[in-house]
């Protein structure tokens, strides 16, 4: 995107007045989808993205621009506009050269932009017409293929110059189902970090009939119980909580401000000896994987907690400059337009010894949660609140009825201490976009079926 002639030119002019630190960061990102509501394909889309960021940092102070415009004359104004908010007087003028490091991009063999709208139509249509056949009731389908595109670059003061080329694929199905008991929904969706072969590995046959099935179930579903109970959370969806009740609280900048739980606690117990906890940007084709982060590192495989003991937590470049160590790979940002921040890629709960039957059978009454939704969390205390999509009673160590949508209530650290059985049915999850601070970025999280001593359910039944 940038010659290496350009970036050199940009970053001296970058650092001219005595920063500390300055970085380029340039991307250009290819979307498109294709939407389909109730029989109608309602939108085809695609866009295009280029631009780049720079940051120049001077002791505490960071200062950042961005522009649209490639050209040596605008990343040199850029650069000055980030400089002015940081620099600092009469400063050492420095050169900085930087040396390319190779990557190898994840292999991508169907290039989504290479296949045309007709077929991406057609797997919407062949969506709706499966979830419509499963049965009478479902009344309405919402189908959606999107595949994204992103090439970036990163150049910084310290000579780092990086690639990566990523692409990710996606299909998700929603229905609704009418019954005596009102209108209920199922979902069901898929992606991973590869091209348009998601499809020879993903049925959307099976996608849209799960999808159906689901919301036929809770047509017969009762209303989920009220109280605390003992939970046991299903392989693959349940890596949400892990996610956002103890992940974000691992995040070395909420660390340094003082809104974790987690803080100040390395090397002590904070969770079973049965939990190890994992956030892994190397997993190849998961969807919050990558080759280096976006400052430019590379991705790694990162412990936090193990055997119930929490190791380290995870860093960007900047704090780990500041604590005197080396960025985990996680350094990430929606798109040049934003200043990178610590964020999760593929989070999840590594797989135990006990079957998920066994882990059933150990619970006279309490409930199984198959698909875990959208949720919030103070990461400071640690509560969270979490919806529970598709959920069933446990009676006498047998999953039996369906039960309606309801919540999860808890804290993330006690979770962590009342988990008494991890299973060795690890699954990922779907595919997610994390928020924070205003940004998304795409991530993955998974764990295997694990048990709760108690968890407080907040359901309708009296």
């Amino acid at each position: 995107m940038i010659d290496q002639e350009i970036l050199d030119q940009v970053l001296t002019s970058a650092i001219a007045g005595g920063a500390d630190f300055a970085e380029i960061f340039a991307e250009e990102t290819v979307r498109s989808g294709v939407n389909l509501d109730d029989g109608r394909v309602e939108s085809l889309s695609s866009s295009r993205d280029r631009g780049a960021g720079i940051r120049v940092i001077v002791g505490e102070t960071t200062g950042y621009a961005h522009t649209a415009d490639l050209s040596l004359q605008s990343l040199l104004a850029a650069a000055a506009s980030a400089a002015d908010v940081a620099r600092q007087p009469d400063a050492v003028a420095r050169v900085v050269e930087v040396a390319p490091v190779k990557n190898e991009p994840a292999n991508v063999q169907i290039e989504p932009q290479s296949v045309g709208k007709a077929e991406k139509v057609r797997l919407v249509r062949t969506a709706d017409e499966i979830a419509r056949s499963v049965d009478p009731a479902i009344t309405q389908v919402s189908a959606r293929v999107g595949d994204t595109r992103r090439k970036i670059l990163v150049a910084n003061s310290d000579g780092l110059l990086a690639t990566d080329d990523q692409t990710h694929t996606n299909m998700s199905i929603s229905c609704v189902a009418q019954g005596d008991s009102g209108l209920q929904t199922g979902y069901e969706s898929a992606g991973l970090s590869i091209g348009f072969e998601l499809f020879d590995q993903v049925s959307v046959q099976d996608m849209a009939r799960a999808a159906a099935e689901r919301a036929l179930t809770k047509l017969e579903a009762r209303p989920a119980p009220s109280g605390t109970h003992v939970v046991v959370i299903g392989p693959g969806s349940g890596g949400v909580l892990f996610h956002e009740a103890c992940g974000h609280g691992l995040e070395a900048d909420l660390v340094a401000k003082g809104a974790s739980t987690f803080a100040g606690k390395i090397g002590e117990q904070v969770a079973s000896p049965l939990v190890t906890l994992i956030d892994d940007g190397t997993m190849s084709q998961e969807w919050g994987h990558f080759t280096i982060d976006d400052e430019g590192y590379p991705a790694k495989k990162n412990v936090l907690i193990k055997d119930g003991i929490l190791m380290d937590y995870m860093w960007d470049g900047n704090r780990a400059r500041d604590d005197g160590r080396s960025s985990s790979g996680n350094g990430r940002r929606q798109s040049y337009r934003h200043l990178p921040m610590v964020r999760m890629s593929n989070t999840y709960l590594a797989p135990g010894e006990s079957t998920p039957e066994e882990i059933i059978a150990g619970v006279d009454y309490g409930v199984y949660v198959a698909k875990l939704g959208g949720g919030q969390v103070n990461t400071a205390s640690g509560d969270f609140v979490f919806g529970m999509t598709e959920a069933y009673l446990i009676e006498n160590g047998e999953i039996t009825v369906p039960l309606r949508e309801g919540q999860l209530i808890g804290n993330g650290p006690k979770v962590l201490q009342n988990i008494d059985a991890v299973g060795n049915d690890f699954a990922m999850g779907p595919p997610g976009m994390c928020g924070k601070d205003g940004q998304g970025v795409p991530v993955g999280d998974g764990v295997p079926t694990l048990r709760i001593t108690e968890l407080t359910i907040g359901g309708t039944a009296a």
